[in-house]
């Protein structure tokens, strides 16, 4: 009787322990390199509170769209707004699972100890890029928020081929800043939540309001994901008061 209560308890102990290493998923999360400031916090915190674990992989939020409206097998996404909403409309996206969490402006990076140019006004950004010896900013073939916005804004300011000569294109807003720290460019356009993409670099401030665009993100549950529960809580985990507050010091407006 003993020996058989003892098996009997052993068979629950292994089924308790077989339980428990199932509910604690592993989900792969795409992220745009714009998010990488905050999302290993909020991962760190998501992992904590939720017991599952995430794979975060980054890339251009251009190119994360691009992957998952070609099938990429993943259980959650973010990029902008408008890319998500699309991919939602494909179908490439579950419905119901979208939901935009944060937005963001573009700034101006310069080298540490370097002048800052003066973004008072619209006229004197135009009048700063002009003047400097190089500029970077994203491919926007890359699809990145930043680099897009910049050369659209170029167009509207009609300096495009006043500054094509000596306009530097990267691959990432970190390529990009990068480039700034080296002293390769005197001025440098990305996200302002990018400071921490690369050391030596300072933010001398967001676009001119007249001219400022900002980019809108939303995560989903992508399509086909074997984890819908999970990556489901972690999206409606962005919008929680402690990924608020990350994004918040890291440069981020919460939605």
């Amino acid at each position: 009787m003993i020996g058989r209560t003892l098996r009997f308890a052993v068979t629950l102990l292994t089924i308790a322990t077989r339980s428990t290493v199932v509910e604690a998923e592993e989900i792969r999360v795409l992220s745009p390199v714009a998010m990488r400031a905050a999302m290993p916090q909020i991962a760190a915190q998501f992992e904590t509170t939720s017991g599952h674990k995430l794979r975060v992989e980054y890339a251009t939020a251009g190119a994360i769209a691009d992957r998952v409206k070609k099938g990429e097998v993943a259980d959650a996404a973010i990029a902008s707004t408008a890319q998500i909403d699309a991919l939602l409309s494909e179908g490439r996206i579950m419905a119901g699972s979208r939901s935009q969490f944060a937005r963001v402006g573009v700034g101006v990076f310069v080298r540490n100890g370097t002048a800052r140019p003066d973004l008072t006004s619209v006229a004197n950004f135009k009048r700063a890029l002009l003047e400097a010896t190089a500029i970077g900013y994203g491919d926007p073939a890359k699809g990145g928020v930043s680099g897009t916005a910049m050369a659209a804004l170029v167009e509207r300011l009609s300096i495009a081929t006043d500054l094509k000569a000596k306009t530097r294109l990267f691959s990432d807003s970190q390529a990009v800043l990068t480039a700034v720290a080296a002293g390769d460019v005197a001025i440098g356009v990305g996200l302002t939540s990018d400071t921490v993409l690369a050391a030596g670099v300072e933010l001398a401030g967001g676009l001119p309001a007249e001219v400022q665009s900002f980019t809108y993100y939303a995560g989903g549950v992508v399509s086909g994901s074997k984890q819908v529960e999970v990556a489901s809580k972690f999206v409606a985990f962005l919008t929680s008061p402690a990924a608020k507050a990350v994004f918040s010091a890291k440069g981020f407006e919460p939605q």
